[in-house]
This record gives structure tokens, sequence and C-alpha cells, in this order.
């Protein structure tokens, strides 16, 4: 199985995907393309919050003509949606676009695709090739009887050697379903036969909380297994919010880390402090800090420094006062309604120190 480290690399813009590169994380607007105003300001909102490249759908000649602008001005690389109209193909390569996100077999015909994968070539622009369960080709459902992972990497790999004849390979691969079992099934099998670069989801996952648990459960399972080389979460929210677990699953399989993490016990009835809330408000606090710490919250004064001892450093919390400690050694002892206050006294000290 070819992981991680042996993708071939690929330019998307300012970005390498593969190659053993960092993970990147991408998303996709939910604003008309059309209105470029709106487009970027929700592009800007996800560069801040952490998106590395964005995807925008493109369904029509309108769609196109923004593209220019929003190449000229976005803070990250794009990448064109294009289903079956290979003109806009060619018009958001025009614009400037760093990848397109197609799938070759319904762009209209190899004549059509070939003059896609020109441009492409000329352009110095990447391809992702997108297969979904929900629409593969009739001829390899018959053949299958069902979507299957082994139907998914069928198709994936026609498209593949397609492409591949007309001699361009600065290829992206995906493989999407809904069901989670399915899709890193998929990868897997996909990830034995070819050294291409991997895009990561689990498609329609749902809502916010179930999204999160179907997307932690799929991606956190390839990644764990030195697959994926870019990915998304795909929640029926905000898009900011994918940000947010795409981080979050990528710190907890520690290939990558932003900022803090704060880790808090499960609380029990020894607790006589209010943890739901000093957790909350300690990672409200720290949300500015890039350093990469563990910041530890724990309920209990008496078990609290040794069970979290290794957090950076912590706070533990008692009936009338609270104790802070670094690397599971108690450092102050301070009243409990001053306990965050001089906890992020002592962890800006602490920085200071760090940082020189």
């Amino acid at each position: 199985m070819f992981t991680r480290s042996d993708t071939r690399p690929v330019n998307v813009g300012s970005l390498i995907i593969g190659g053993g590169a960092p993970v990147v994380i991408q998303s996709m607007t939910t604003t008309d393309t059309r209105d470029e105003e709106a487009t970027l300001t929700q592009i800007k909102e996800l560069a801040d919050a952490g998106c590395e490249l964005i995807r925008v759908a493109v369904p029509d000649e309108r769609a196109a003509a923004a593209l220019p602008g929003l190449v000229k001005h976005s803070p990250l690389p794009l990448v064109a949606d294009i289903h079956f109209n290979y003109r806009l193909a060619l018009l958001a390569l025009d614009a400037g676009v760093s990848e397109l996100r197609i799938n070759p077999g319904n762009i209209g015909g190899e004549d059509r695709l070939a003059q896609v994968v020109e441009l492409a070539k000329k352009k110095k622009a990447a391809m992702r090739i997108g297969v979904n369960a929900g629409s593969l080709e009739k001829r390899i459902l018959e053949k299958y009887g069902k979507t299957s992972a082994e139907a998914l990497v069928e198709s994936a790999l026609d498209h593949i050697r397609m492409v591949e004849r007309m001699g361009y390979f600065d290829l992206i691969i995906s493989l999407k379903a809904s069901s989670v079992p399915l899709t890193v099934n998929a990868y897997r099998l996909l990830a034995q036969k070819v050294k291409y670069p991997l895009h990561i989801g689990v498609t329609e996952a749902g809502s916010s909380f179930t999204g999160t648990v179907y997307s932690a459960v799929g991606i956190g399972s390839l990644l764990l297994d030195g697959l994926g080389d870019t990915l998304r979460v795909s929640l029926t929210a905000p898009p900011v919010e994918e940000i947010k677990v795409a981080k979050t699953i990528l710190a907890a399989v520690e290939l990558r880390r932003f900022g803090p993490r704060v880790i808090s016990c499960p609380t029990c009835g020894r607790c006589q402090i209010g943890l739901l809330e000093l957790a909350g408000e300690v990672e409200r606090r720290v949300e500015g800090i890039k350093e990469p710490l563990t910041l530890a919250v724990m309920g209990c004064a008496v078990n609290g420094p040794g069970e979290a001892r290794e957090a950076d450093l912590g706070i533990a919390g008692g009936k009338n006062q609270g104790l802070i400690f670094c690397d599971g050694e108690i450092v102050r002892t301070v009243p409990a309604d001053r306990l965050i206050d001089e906890f992020m006294l002592y962890l800006h000290e602490y920085l200071k120190k760090k940082r020189g």
C-alpha cells in the first residue's frame, strides 16, 4: 500500500499536495459564485479559520466570469468544481484556477476531455478526479451488482488511465461515499494500485454533530493508516465548522497541531466546581495562542496534577481553592474565584520564557 510519504507530489498554487507534505485542509464555499463579493468574504473567513484550499462551484458561464476576480483577490488557491460542461473547465483554467475538480467520464467525451487536459498542462493546473458512490457508471453498477469499494476503484482507475494516456499526471484522486466502511475500504484498495495523492472525506456526512462523528471515524481511520494528503470534512453546517473539525481530527491523529489542546476530565462525584464552564472558558481564552501546548483542566485537586502529568500546564479545582501545575508539579495555590485569571497570568509568563 502506498502511504502518504510515497505519493506523487502535486503543486496546487502555492501548496504541495502529496509526497509527504503536511495534510492540506480544504472546504467549499456555500455562496453563489456569481456573487463575487459574498464569495470572497466567505473565502477570507475560511482562510482566517485555517482553511488552506478552497473549492467553488462553477455551474454556468456567469459563475465562470467571476473566477478571474476571485483568483486575483482570494488568499487561498482556488479549485473550480465542474460538472458535464467542458467549456466551463476551459474558462476556469483561463481564469487561473489552481485546480479543477472533474469527473472525466461526464465531461463530454475524450475529445473534449483532451482539450481540458492540454490547457491544464499549459496552465500548470492540477486536476482532482472525483468518483462518487451516487454517480457510478451504469456499466460498473451492472458488473458489480451494487455500489462497492471495488466498483469505486474500477471507476477511478478507468478515469485515471484515460487521462494518463493523454500524458497528464498532476492528479489528485477522491472516492466519496456516505458510508464510512465503504469509503475507507475504497481508499485502502486504491492505495494499493496508484501513487497519486488522495483527497479524503466522507460525503453527505450529515449535520454538525452526526457529520463530525462520521467524518472523524472515516478520515481518522485513513489518516492513521498513513493515507490522505488533503481532506475536507463535509457538514450540513457553516463551512467554518468544517475547518474546526478538520483541525481537531489532524491534531487527534497527531499529524498537525494548531495551537493549544485543552484536555479535561469527564468529571465525577468528587468534583466541586463548574468544570464544564471552566474548561470552556480556558478554551476561549487560549484561542489566539499558536504554540502547540497541552493544557489540562481537572476537576479534582487531589488527583488532577497526577492524572494530567503529561500536560505542559494545568489547573485543578477544589471547593474554595484551586491549583496551577506545570509538568505535574504544583506551582501555585489560588482562590477558586481567581483560578482562571491566575492561570492565564502564569501561562503568559511560561510562554514568554519559552519564546526566548
